[in-house]
């Protein structure tokens, strides 16, 4: 597939080095830094030049394209490159924003500004942020078979109780998949004699159930559910929205703003929140409101060294778990060692979205893992499929290593995978995968 990316920013990098390997990419910015930086690092062509104009464009190979991803900073920028894009040919467009409205406005008018699919970063980094809260001490969630199976990585702190265990000491759960650990920078696929160390990152997938008893069994942290107190520091607009998600939730969070008219704004737009105008690096004020109590702190400030602080502030007074907003990419294994428990880079959040979204299409749903290293796969099974009608423990024989059947659905039925569980036509497969063999494994499954 040829697929053009406009914009060779943290954003449109990062969608260009997930799609090189299995596409032919083109990346067009005007900055010449970046396009000479994107030659030497990636197997792209990289264009300098204008996304917005025919020229540019046509020199990109538009009428060729089957894709254009829209990744400028800009809101106005990437809708005009779509719109740009279908005024030359028909090709697939996706457009990043910022502003919900904009994506309000398309959801509403199908196709709206020339755009087939819109990510909007301010609102899916609140979803995430909603989804990390929602299980103790997890830095990545995610659903798939209709919500029956889950995945989760979790960091095994040196007090962890499974540190030391092998696999199968630590899986005390029927209907849980540790499908595979990070380690050094290498990817482990576990075996039950695999001692788990400290500083693993360790990667479940298996019922909500069993995935949120395992979550409990490593930390103390309330669950979402259990939360008693929720405090987002910061009205920005992931602030926001992070608010109203958790108000849909049916909780009933505490916001600080330091803005008169903005936090007025918020108390009238979130009816289930308390609005608390003040200066949320005020350690006075921090404790006389009882934020020490809180279950978790999400700091969504405008900068990340007020993040950091807010967070540093948090922990010190006694908070369980604090999430921050880091903007710099650079900055999230930095902050997450000095202070923040979960660091989330909302350019990170959205490449991976549009990097998913396009592999999404061969699949039911796609969930990255480390920047990348890993995904996990949902599958529908058909005739075709190497799965299909094989033992589990034999399709696994016949494919590279670095792959997992984590679970199984059927019939809106959780099955849990052994080795000779075999798989049906129209089953929902949740696969683990390298990335380094992604392809022949999409090809095979």
């Amino acid at each position: 597939m040829r697929i053009i990316i406009i914009g060779a920013g943290e954003v449109g990098s990062n969608i260009a080095e997930g799609l090189a390997d299995d596409h032919d990419v083109v990346v067009v910015d005007t900055d010449s830094e970046r396009i000479e930086s994107l030659t030497y690092s990636l197997d792209v062509l990289a264009i300098e030049g204008d996304g917005t104009t025919r020229s540019t464009l046509e020199e990109a190979g538009v009428e060729e394209a089957d894709m254009v991803i829209a990744s400028t900073d800009r809101d106005e920028t990437n809708i005009v490159v779509c719109g740009a894009a279908k005024t030359l040919d028909d090709p697939f467009t996706i457009s990043r924003v910022k502003d919900t409205t904009l994506l309000r406005t398309w959801e509403h008018a199908e196709g709206a500004f020339g755009v087939d699919f819109m990510v909007c970063t301010n609102l899916h980094t609140a979803q995430t942020i909603v989804k990390i809260a929602s299980l103790p001490g997890a830095h990545d969630v995610d659903t798939f078979g209709g919500g029956l199976v889950q995945m989760a990585e979790f960091e095994v702190e040196s007090d962890s109780p499974i540190a030391g265990e092998t696999v199968a000491e630590a899986d005390r759960y029927e209907s849980l998949t540790f499908a595979a650990l990070f380690r050094n920078g290498d990817v482990v696929i576990p075996t039950g004699e695999t001692v788990i160390e400290p500083n693993d990152a360790i990667v479940v997938i298996g019922s909500s159930e069993s995935v949120r008893g395992f979550a409990s069994s490593l930390t103390p942290a309330p669950t979402l559910e259990d939360a008693n107190e929720i405090v987002i520091v910061g009205g920005s607009e992931i602030g926001y929205q992070t608010a109203r998600i958790f108000e849909e939730e049916g909780l009933s969070p505490r916001l600080i703003e330091q803005n008169h008219e903005r936090a007025r704004e918020l108390a009238e737009r979130l009816p289930n929140t308390l609005v608390l105008e003040s200066d949320a690096t005020d350690i006075d004020f921090l404790v006389r409101e009882h934020v020490d109590e809180s279950d978790i702190v999400v700091a969504a400030l405008d900068s990340d060294e007020k993040n950091l602080l807010v967070s540093l502030l948090a922990k010190r007074i006694g908070v369980e778990r604090t999430i921050g907003i880091v903007e710099y990419g650079e900055y999230v294994d930095l902050f997450e060692t000095v202070g923040i428990d979960v660091a989330v880079n909302p350019r990170l959040v959205t490449s991976e979205e549009i990097t998913r979204f396009t592999r999404a299409r061969r699949t039911e749903n796609v969930a990255m893992l480390e920047s990348d290293r890993a995904e996990v796969l949902e599958i529908e099974v058909d005739q075709d499929s190497l799965l299909c009608g094989n033992r589990i423990r034999d399709v696994i024989s016949k494919l590279p290593d670095g792959v997992v059947i984590g679970a199984i659905t059927r019939d809106d039925e959780l099955i849990t995978p052994r080795g000779e569980t075999v798989v049906d036509a129209g089953d929902h497969v949740v696969v683990f995968v390298e990335t380094d063999v992604l392809g022949d494994v999409s090809d095979a499954l």
